[in-house]
């Protein structure tokens, strides 16, 4: 008869507490580009190429991650300012409150200083005590015999004690809408901020889980693709001077054909010029905070986002733009890429979720993601939706 072997079950390696909260945390698609970096760890030295294949897609995801960050700090930035609008509105509303509740009760004062000396002197009796304590005195007062029997200062009275209750009634409605929208707003900045926050955590496991070989290959293909980038700056520089020159010269043969015509009429600038002296302000301010760290949601003075950046730029030449980039892009000038000028606006991305400032040659400075600080970089590193000239 022949034996069975009973199988062996498989028992698990034991988790930390730590492996636990990580393994929890990681998303299907953060699982399986950990799985390619423990494949490029176990890979040969004769398999480079699958090795960089692996780390490009890291490398995708980590940067998706961090455009996704970016958009989520947007959404942020654009409910932190609704909720901070918000907050200033409800806390005139509470004044106005405050004041016309003040003037009610000067009023009832004033009403109840009558309806006593009413009552004392026999004119008003039961009435009066009815007047003070009903819930709608003009009903009270509404009774012809009792109003004939008022004086002109009394009857102003009861005017001012009926529109202030109503204006109190009027502000106390405002006071609680305004609150209402105050407590969505505040739900939706704290639904943004953990958004910002989970894309960041994520992002940060996939790095933390590379080796210190895999990060020197990182630094590499990034490396690389940042030379490139540089390369595409300085070649669309050098097409912007070719550009302005030949505006330049049609400008001119424009105008001594005027003279030789006698004509006055020719054709307008295709877009606003710079206004030269702001723009170097503006550059000025960016140029200073260079080095200064990136933090989602901060507009200075040690910290900054990308639009806080360029907002307090342009702040600093006296000119105010919005918070966001999505309001940004919609200050201004719009003009091409082929005609930028220092000082210029330059947004990336279809979402529009990054925005740089021109200094010329390609470059800009910007604020770029958390974990990097603010510097100067080409502006072909990223995708360019357009770019707008403020003023």
């Amino acid at each position: 008869m022949a034996s069975h072997r009973k199988p062996r079950s498989r028992i698990p390696a034991p988790l930390t507490g730590h492996g636990r909260r990580t393994a929890v945390g990681f998303t299907t698609a953060a699982l399986a580009s950990v799985t390619l970096l423990s494949q490029t760890a176990n890979a040969t030295p004769a398999d480079p190429k699958s090795a960089t294949q692996s780390l490009e897609k890291v490398k995708e995801k980590v940067d998706t991650l961090y455009h996704q960050a970016e958009t989520a700090t947007q959404h942020y930035n654009a409910a932190k300012e609704r909720t901070d609008q918000q907050r200033g509105k409800v806390d005139k509303l509470l004044d106005s409150v405050a004041q016309r509740t003040e003037k009610l009760n000067e009023a009832r004062r004033m009403l109840g200083q009558y309806a006593a000396a009413q009552y004392r002197d026999g004119g008003m009796a039961r009435s009066a005590a009815t007047l003070l304590f009903s819930n709608d005195p003009q009903d009270v007062f509404d009774q012809s015999h009792l109003m004939d029997r008022m004086t002109g200062r009394q009857k102003q009275a009861v005017d001012d004690f009926q529109k202030q209750r109503a204006e109190a009634a009027k502000e106390r409605g405002k006071a609680s809408e305004s609150l209402a929208s105050l407590t969505s707003a505040q739900k939706q900045l704290k639904i943004q901020k953990k958004t910002v926050q989970d894309k960041l955590t994520e992002a940060r496991r996939l790095l933390a889980n590379l080796t210190a070989k895999e990060k020197a290959r990182l630094a590499a293909i990034e490396k690389k693709k940042a030379e490139e980038a540089r390369r595409k700056a300085a070649a669309l520089a050098e097409k912007q001077r070719q550009e302005a020159a030949a505006r330049k010269k049609q400008q001119e043969q424009q105008q001594q054909e005027q003279q030789n015509t006698g004509s006055g009429s020719g054709s307008t600038a295709p877009s606003a010029p710079a206004d030269t002296s702001k723009a170097a302000q503006a550059i000025a301010f960016a140029k200073a905070q260079i080095g200064k760290p990136y933090v989602w949601g901060a507009t200075g003075p040690s910290s900054f986002d990308c639009s806080g950046l360029t907002q307090a730029a342009w702040k600093s030449a006296g000119i105010s733009l919005p918070r966001t980039t999505w309001d940004q892009v919609k200050v201004g000038t719009r003009v091409s890429t082929s005609q930028l000028q220092p000082g210029d606006l330059v947004f990336f991305y279809d979402d529009i979720s990054h925005v740089g400032l021109y200094i010329g040659d390609g470059m800009m400075i910007h604020a770029p993601k958390p974990g990097d600080v603010v510097k100067k970089a080409p502006i072909t590193e990223m995708p360019i939706y357009g770019s707008v000239r403020p003023s």
